[in-house]
């Protein structure tokens, strides 16, 4: 049987692409290994290594291939990490949240793998097994910025069909005067995603707010409103 791991990093160094590279490199402050590989490309090599070598794999299987790909530190691996974790999704159960959450601290070093792992993995756990919301609002909490962002971007879903407004505002309270703009930027797309579905109530918000908000947050959680309300939430 063929390694999938072999397989995945003989696929990404074949289509790796060193101008793409470079200019994937230049979304990013932090340092990023990358293959240079196109994102669709990306997705489509880790599907079809998923189906010719890993059908029938548990799922506790699938996770431990997933960590060697974490291990590995470059960021196309990683996205074909979220993507086996979120394929084998029909598996979860609550105990699963630790596994994300390690992977969380220990791997994620960017805004990319964060959201990628995190708007789809996590986010479809906790649509699974809700009482683990508790656990996103003590990463927003943690020193770590990742973790913070991982609180916010993992409900980025749920909040644009309506749910969990109210656990939305929580982290929110708990991350809104964080400095760090990445946290600030998370946060704030989470609350844009519960505005799709609740326009007032998140204005009512970003308007009670906007005196301690900062003022990255606050422009990406207006970012889809009306012009009124949004000169409304930007007046000094």
């Amino acid at each position: 049987m063929t390694d999938p791991i072999e397989s995945v990093r003989r696929a990404l160094t074949d289509n790796a692409d060193e101008k793409v590279r470079e200019s994937g490199m230049r979304f990013f402050r932090e340092a990023v290994d990358m293959y240079g590989v196109r994102s669709g490309v990306v997705v489509s090599i880790g599907k079809e290594v998923f189906k010719t070598s890993c059908l029938g794999y548990s799922k506790e299987e699938v996770f431990s291939l997933c960590e060697t790909l974490w291990q590995s530190g470059k960021m196309e691996e990683s996205f074909i990490a979220c993507n086996w974790s979120y394929a084998v999704r029909k598996s979860y159960t609550s105990d699963d949240m630790r596994v994300f959450e390690a992977w969380v601290s220990k791997y994620v070093t960017n805004w990319a793998s964060c959201d990628t792992l995190c708007n789809h993995t996590v986010g479809t756990l906790i649509d699974c097994y809700p009482d683990l919301l508790t656990d996103l609002k003590r990463w927003a909490h943690s020193p770590d910025r990742w973790m913070k962002r991982a609180a916010a971007v993992s409900l980025i879903i749920p909040a644009r069909q309506g749910r969990y407004l109210n656990d939305i505002f929580d982290i929110a309270d708990i991350l809104l005067t964080d400095s760090d703009d990445m946290v600030q930027k998370g946060y704030g797309w989470m609350l844009k995603a519960a505005s799709q579905a609740h326009q007032q109530e998140v204005f009512d918000y970003v308007f009670s707010n906007k005196m301690v908000m900062p003022r990255t947050a606050l422009r990406y959680a207006i970012e889809k409103m009306p012009d009124d309300m949004r000169k409304q939430a930007m007046a000094k």
